[in-house]
């Protein structure tokens, strides 16, 4: 493509402010095996960000289940170009917590990552975007602890897209009893492998004294900007949620992994692209889920339900037993991360049922009102 080594090569100048690192040397820094840097002086590149537009759409609480239904059948996801580098991290953490259902025994830091990005140079704007998208996601890479295995750099519509993968991928007949016992030392996994199949079900379980939890991995905002709904409905909100927590990524990802290796949680679902109302529609497949969001509301200072059904914050959907609530909670609470109750399954009723209230279990409703009650 025409430009394709000066975008990953180039010096770049932005907005009239010179760039430290070309985009070539920020990734090579988060290289396993980082190559030999190429020879001669880097070409200059300048160019302009291209600023969001100003929110002005009123979404309808209404059509909750429209909006759901229109991001559903969107042909193809489009890369967001006013919020390249937030995008970019979130398919960060997306490709991250993709993994974390996989059998085998790993934690975060045995994970490495494939990166592609299919770019193009032919308007204002797009050389800028490449920048931020590679800046903010090696950013993000860095402070997760994980390496970037290989990436790629091609022409074409502006994408990015990341795998994550160990260093031995396997079929579940090939990991024994005892690998799949085996306990971590004290800074890395013994023998780390990820299976190619699902550890925990991607479909609800019919049982509808089980628990919903809703986990996010970061604890910004929930914002529109640059997420599917937007696309969905050609609107342009100005802000995009602000993914740069990768401590508190760390925390609930190892509690996580563990539930899930240790067969605590049942069924699962990323919440990445489309938000949690996505997340929860790909598990209510076969089996409904009816759920409440009114906590979570709340917590946020009464966000909005739209933003958070719909903004694209990095989490997980877990469903677990009835009778593992109380050693969840205090998992969870141990590692300091913040979890919603939000409903149950419904058998053999596909769909999300939104409802106004959820039953939470005595002892946290119990907490909750005492918290409320505090000055």
């Amino acid at each position: 493509m025409s430009g394709k080594a000066d975008l990953l090569n180039s010096n770049y100048i932005i907005d009239g402010v010179q760039m430290a690192l070309t985009p070539q040397k920020m990734l090579r820094e988060c290289m396993v095996e980082p190559p030999l840097e190429p020879d001669g002086d880097a070409p200059t590149l300048a160019d302009e960000r291209e600023d969001p537009a100003p929110d002005n759409y009123s979404y309808d609480e209404s059509l909750i289940e429209r909006y759901a239904q229109l991001i559903q059948y969107l042909e193809k996801r489009e890369l967001p170009i006013p919020f390249a580098g937030s995008y970019s991290a979130g398919k960060v953490a997306q490709a991250l917590l993709d993994a974390i259902w996989m059998n085998g025994h790993f934690r975060l830091g045995d994970l490495s990552l494939k990166a592609e990005w299919k770019w193009n140079d032919k308007e204002i704007g797009l050389p800028a975007a490449f920048y931020n998208s590679v800046e903010e996601a090696c950013s993000y890479i860095d402070a997760l602890g994980v390496k970037i295995e290989k990436y790629s750099v091609t022409g074409g519509v502006p994408s990015v897209a990341f795998k994550a993968s160990t260093v031995a991928e396997v079929d579940d007949d090939e990991i024994t009893e005892e690998e799949s016992l085996l306990r971590d030392l004290p800074y890395r996994t013994v023998n780390p492998r990820m299976s190619r199949r699902r550890k925990v079900a991607a479909s609800l379980v019919p049982e509808p004294s089980d628990w919903l939890l809703y986990i996010p991995f970061d604890p910004c905002d929930f914002r529109l900007g640059g997420s599917a709904l937007s696309q969905a409905l050609h609107t342009t909100p100005s802000t995009a949620p602000d993914i740069q927590d990768a401590d508190y990524f760390i925390d609930c990802y190892e509690v996580v992994r563990e539930l899930v290796e240790d067969g605590v949680v049942k069924a699962g679902a990323t919440v990445g692209e489309g938000g949690l109302m996505m997340a929860l529609r790909s598990l209510a497949t076969a089996n409904g889920a009816d759920v409440c969001i009114r906590d979570i509301c709340k917590a946020y200072g009464d966000e909005k339900p739209v933003r958070v059904l719909f903004g694209e914050v990095p989490g997980v959907v877990i469903q677990i037993a009835d009778i593992d609530y109380d050693y969840v909670d205090a998992e969870l609470i141990l590692q300091d991360v913040v979890y919603f109750p939000i409903g149950h399954p419904v058998p053999g009723k596909p769909g999300v049922q939104l409802s106004d209230k959820v039953e939470i279990p005595q002892i946290l409703e119990s907490l909750l009102n005492t918290l409320e009650g505090e000055d």
